[in-house]
């Protein structure tokens, strides 16, 4: 070995080769996490949606503990929000319908 080849080596690893093995691989993401995510969001505007979020946050957290795939945190946001949108959703619709009785009555 020539002093530069020796340089090269104490300095950035031997030159040739794969001195650090293959990549990593990275974990899959739950696809019911990616659906409760999204209808979670969804639900504030589409108020159906948020008990959609709720039901595949659910099953895709079962399955996440089930397979160990990734996604753990998008299926916990999505029920968060699908709780959020639900309960918002609920005084919507009863403060609604008190709108409508009270006004019924008032005439």
């Amino acid at each position: 070995m020539t002093g530069g080849e020796l340089a090269m080596m104490d300095d950035y690893g031997p030159p040739y080769g794969q001195p650090y093995g293959p990549p990593a691989l990275a974990s899959r993401t739950n696809g019911m996490a990616i659906a409760a995510l999204a209808c979670g969001i969804g639900g504030f505007f589409v108020f159906p949606a948020s008990f959609a979020a709720v039901v595949l946050g659910h099953i895709a957290r079962r399955e996440i503990r089930q397979t160990g795939e990734a996604g753990d945190g998008m299926a916990t946001v999505g029920l968060v929000l699908g709780y959020i949108g639900s309960v918002i959703g609920a005084l919507l619709v009863l403060g609604f319908i008190l709108a409508v009785v009270f006004l019924a009555s008032w005439s």
